[in-house]
């Protein structure tokens, strides 16, 4: 059964993809990530319309907000990597929405933090496939990878987390 987006919730999807964009700008650049990654609150707004309005608005959020991420830095290796590292990094952030308009400050973290996970997931995946030859002689591909990504994604993931634990009273309809 096809539902319609009302214009209400395209307004307010459109305003958390342009604040994730604005929050992109600032952000903490870690001087070993030389290949990109970068600590920001940028995810905060496409968790919010997730745990606002579920996962089909989460995920529709995060994927248009992972092309406007890719046209603002963009850096891709081969298109497969593009679609990895953007639109379905950024768009499994909507599986945050499984716990959608719970008041529960602690649910709406650990759904953040979940979020958070299978995002590092795409990353690591996408390292693996794509990035295995910049890892260092005698370290395993996976390894490098998932160290890597974790370096930026697990304070990201966390600080956003600990926001929305803070907000999520304030986010009810």
């Amino acid at each position: 059964m096809s539902q319609r987006l009302s214009p209400t919730l395209l307004a307010e999807i459109s305003v958390a993809i342009a604040l994730a964009a604005v929050l992109s700008v600032f952000k903490l650049k870690l001087p070993h990530l030389i290949y990109g990654g970068s600590i920001s609150l940028h995810t905060l707004p496409l968790a919010v319309v997730a745990l606002r309005h579920g996962v089909r608005a989460g995920m529709l959020a995060a994927v248009a907000y992972g092309f406007i991420n890719f046209v603002m830095t963009p850096y891709f290796v081969h298109p497969v990597q593009l679609i990895l590292d953007y639109p379905v990094a950024f768009g499994v952030l909507g599986a945050a929405g499984l716990v959608a308009q719970s008041k529960s400050r602690w649910l709406a973290a650990v759904a953040v933090i979940g979020a958070g996970t299978l995002r590092l997931g795409v990353h690591v995946l996408s390292g693996m496939v794509y990035f295995g030859d910049l890892a260092p002689a005698g370290t395993p591909v996976w390894k490098y990878s998932l160290l890597y990504n974790c370096s930026y994604m697990i304070p990201e993931t966390l600080i956003t987390s600990v926001v929305i634990f803070v907000l999520i009273r304030r986010l009810a309809h």
